[in-house]
């Protein structure tokens, strides 16, 4: 398994109408091929900044099956108006887990 992580910088203000966004695109998640969980973290010294955590199968659960889909389209609908900027995505191997 694989864990994407964004970090997602939100206009500020518009932090409630983000964490409503990704409430309502929680369906879109559930029935993506290789979706694992969903976690989404919110900086407590930077408020308008995110982290969100995915886990997927395979790596190419989350940039085929689901970038390449009309479910990343819907997800961007929700969330992408918020952006203040373009998220950094990255993707993480577990090493070790306590």
């Amino acid at each position: 398994m694989i864990t994407e992580i964004a970090q997602i910088e939100i206009k500020p203000g518009s932090e409630k109408d983000f964490e409503a966004a990704i409430a309502m695109a929680q369906p879109i998640f559930k029935r993506c091929k290789g979706w694992k969980s969903f976690e989404l973290h919110r900086s407590i010294e930077k408020p308008s900044r995110y982290r969100l955590h995915i886990t997927w199968e395979t790596l190419e659960n989350h940039m085929v099956d689901f970038r390449e889909s009309a479910d990343f389209t819907e997800w961007r609908g929700l969330v992408g108006p918020h952006f203040a900027s373009p998220p950094e995505v990255e993707h993480t191997n577990t090493v070790t887990r306590f």
